[in-house]
């Protein structure tokens, strides 16, 4: 094919507003093989299925755009589809658009992160997009240039192998996004609770509840640049080792204890 091939995934669903405005972005880039949740699987993190089969409903076949929706979760969609439908590497795996932001500590639990670190694991260049705006009905027109940046330039000039991208944007808040920022992850943290419950039997339960905390001051750092109106972009990659705690536990080395 003469044009770039691009795999489209979200963890909102199918449906999902977000998706049809990455999928309407895409198409300028490239051609399109969507494969997306057939329910909202937000926080599932990189759950995969292995105890019940996976399966894919067809919803659109037609030049530049072939579409499926799949009752697995976000990273089985992305296996599924290079794997068994696509039989081969896309050129660019991109998730999202989410709705609400995936900035911070929120990247280990997320669904549409999980996604793109699926690609990274293949070395298939990998993006996540997420508004920080968690209504169905979020305005994700401001989206659009700076999405059209970013995948633009990953296909022309590629990232560095196993790595991805983690670019949230800022919610329209009647003030102009500034740009774009390169940043890191921020330290920071939900503060959970679980709130003890009654349902209307009398049996107990618990719901989940928190406050995000963050306690890092850093201007370089995903939040900042969200709270600064900066698009926010985290290159990501899946070697979760603490490199500079190893020279620290050498003397921890032995041999044979036995």
């Amino acid at each position: 094919m003469s044009k770039p091939l691009i795999f489209i995934t979200n963890d909102d669903g199918i449906h999902a507003p977000g998706l049809r405005t990455l999928i309407g972005v895409m198409k300028q880039l490239g051609d399109l093989l969507v494969v997306a949740p057939d329910k909202p699987m937000s926080g599932m993190g990189h759950a995969v299925t292995i105890t019940s089969p996976l399966r894919v409903n067809k919803l659109k076949d037609e030049p530049g755009h072939i579409e499926y929706s799949c009752n697995g979760t976000p990273a089985d969609c992305v296996k599924l589809g290079q794997k068994a439908i696509l039989g081969r590497n896309p050129d660019l795996i991109v998730s999202g658009i989410n709705h609400g932001s995936n900035s911070s500590v929120n990247v280990i639990y997320s669904g549409t992160m999980a996604a793109v670190l699926e690609g990274a694991m293949e070395n298939i260049p990998s993006i996540g997009f997420s508004l920080n705006d968690y209504s169905f009905h979020a305005d994700f027109s401001k989206c659009e240039p700076y999405i059209l940046s970013i995948a633009g330039n990953v296909l022309e000039k590629g990232l560095p192998a196993y790595t991805c991208l983690n670019v949230n944007i800022p919610a329209a808040n009647g003030s102009p996004i500034k740009g774009i920022k390169i940043v890191r992850q921020a330290m920071a943290f939900w503060d959970e609770k679980f709130e003890h419950r009654k349902d209307p039997h009398e049996r107990d339960y618990f719901w989940l509840t928190g406050v995000f905390r963050n306690r890092d001051e850093g201007v370089d750092t995903d939040e900042w640049a969200l709270k600064n109106n900066y698009v926010s972009v985290v290159p990501v990659h899946f070697d979760l080792t603490s490199h500079k705690t190893i020279p620290l536990l050498r003397d921890w080395e032995t041999g044979n204890l036995n």
